[in-house]
């Protein structure tokens, strides 16, 4: 193999990240999270598929990454939402991007549902 040939080494930082959004579930949560703040319920609604104890995981680690942001609201009963911080919303391109490709090249299967 010559040296023109050699890969380039991975970046940490892009390592880190395609890990981050890569993860089973986290990118269907970020896509349901781009339309506003969202209660526990409601995304789990939007993804029914995923565990609602895989789902609260998820979402800690996001808010972890400061991807997410998790804020009580103080009603009775009190009210939990979820919403993409800056560094979140910043994924809009990368999503939309996926989307397309995905709409290019992934056909549906039996076991995807098409969108």
């Amino acid at each position: 193999m010559t040296m023109a040939n050699t890969p380039a080494s991975v970046c940490p930082r892009y390592h880190h990240a395609i890990e981050l959004v890569g993860r089973r579930w986290t990118g269907a949560i970020i896509r349901v999270l781009l339309a506003g703040p969202v209660r526990f319920h409601a995304i789990s609604q939007a993804i029914p598929e995923v565990s609602d104890r895989m789902l609260s995981e998820r979402l800690r680690e996001l808010e972890a990454e400061g991807v997410v942001t998790r804020r009580v609201v103080p009603e009775t009963p009190v009210r939990v939402e979820y919403e993409l911080t800056e560094k979140g919303r910043a994924l809009q391109p990368v999503v939309d991007a996926l989307m397309h490709w995905a709409e290019s090249w992934v056909e549906p299967g039996p076991d995807r549902a098409a969108s």
